[in-house]
């Protein structure tokens, strides 16, 4: 009776944020040896191993699939498999798609092993000359316009920075949304399409990045200094 098969392992890569240049050495290396790539959206995932010059099968996972698909997965990793994940961009899993595929794999003692590399998140800390020894992570808000007035009244009461993300649709409603929940004078950091060519950052009061600002579309990162507001919708 054959062996069974040594379970092969699930690499969580990172990818650039926008700059092509900005993919690492390792990634490169992990994409070209994976039996398969795991993508979040099959057309960014292809876009990416053409860019590299691999050539690897595309398996993919995202949030409308991902229940029915890491049974999927699970299988090919049992059979000795190694893939690697990749999110459309940035760092996998953190704000994206792959979370109960970690869960799964934990629960089956599958290894998973982390390559490293751009992060929009940490990209934008780093240059946050705000003090984020100690920070809460917001991330994105519920959609609908009750839940999220509401996420904003327990915001308003924080003692520590704000980091919040959005998609590029919703910048201007919710630079708006925290002026009237922290006040027109509430400090704000502002990262827009960190590492593409139209990267912009602001910083100022919420009042005069609304006015910089001027309805801007873009991927970004919002981070609140410490607030100065515990009411809702208050003077």
């Amino acid at each position: 009776m054959p062996d069974k098969p040594i379970a092969g392992k699930l690499y969580v890569v990172a990818t650039p944020i926008g700059n092509s240049a900005d993919i690492s050495r390792r990634a490169v290396d992990v994409l070209s040896s994976a039996d398969a790539v795991v993508c979040e959206e099959r057309k960014n995932g292809a876009r990416l191993l053409k860019e590299l010059g691999i050539d690897k099968p595309l398996i993919e996972l995202n949030e409308h699939n991902e229940s029915s698909m890491i049974q999927d997965i699970l299988v090919l990793l049992m059979q000795g498999q190694s893939l690697a994940l990749v999110s459309d961009c940035g760092t996998p899993v953190f704000s994206d798609p792959g979370r109960q595929l970690l869960v799964l794999l934990a629960e089956m003692n599958i290894q998973v092993v982390p390559v490293p590399g751009a992060s929009s998140l940490i990209a934008a800390m780093s240059v946050c000359p705000f003090n984020l020894e100690q920070f809460q992570f917001a991330g994105f808000l519920p959609p609908k316009t009750d839940q999220r007035q509401s996420a904003m009244t327990r915001l308003s009461r924080s003692d520590q920075p704000i980091i919040l993300m959005d998609t590029p649709y919703r910048l201007s409603k919710l630079l708006l949304e925290i002026q009237q929940a922290f006040g027109k004078k509430q400090r704000v950091f502002l990262a827009c399409d960190l590492t593409l060519p139209g990267e912009r950052i602001y910083l100022g009061t919420i009042e005069e990045v609304i006015q910089q600002t001027n309805n801007r579309k873009a991927e970004f990162i919002l981070i609140l200094d410490r607030p100065q507001r515990k009411q809702f919708g208050g003077p």
